[in-house]
């Protein structure tokens, strides 16, 4: 059952529904707002599929995608399948991750943010730390 606050913040996509699908890098699900999911296919389409790598790529990260809807009790069925891949068992967590949600099991997610917290200055500097020129006209 999505929060109440959670499924207010998503009213305006609702009707549209959603793609639940394995996440590729945690053991975890990725809930996407239709439209963002769309955009995401049409950058997996223009891959050229007559490369091995490509169409590997494509089944993999579409394996067990599965269209879903929030009922009008705010709540979202997990299909078998991906509640098997993501280990949940009965706590989950459902955390922001800018334009999808990720469904995790609690202790699952606990642990996957206590491994990172060591690495997480490092990462931080990595990724946001760099003096992009690409804004600088």
């Amino acid at each position: 059952m999505l929060p109440a606050a959670m499924k207010k913040q998503l009213l305006p996509v609702l009707q549209n529904g959603f793609v639940l699908k394995r996440a590729v890098f945690q053991p975890c699900l990725e809930l996407y707002p239709m439209s963002e999911w769309e955009v995401l296919m049409q950058k997996i389409n223009k891959l050229n599929r007559f490369k091995k790598k490509n169409n590997d790529f494509i089944r993999r990260f579409t394996a067990g995608v599965k269209v879903v809807e929030v009922d009008a009790a705010g709540r979202l069925l997990i299909p078998k399948d991906l509640v098997v891949f993501s280990g949940i068992s009965k706590d989950i967590v459902l955390a922001s991750a800018i334009n999808i949600i990720e469904i995790w099991d609690k202790s699952k997610y606990e642990k996957a943010i206590d491994d990172a917290t060591g690495d997480f200055a490092d990462l931080a500097e990595e990724v946001m730390g760099q003096d992009d020129d690409d804004d600088v006209s």
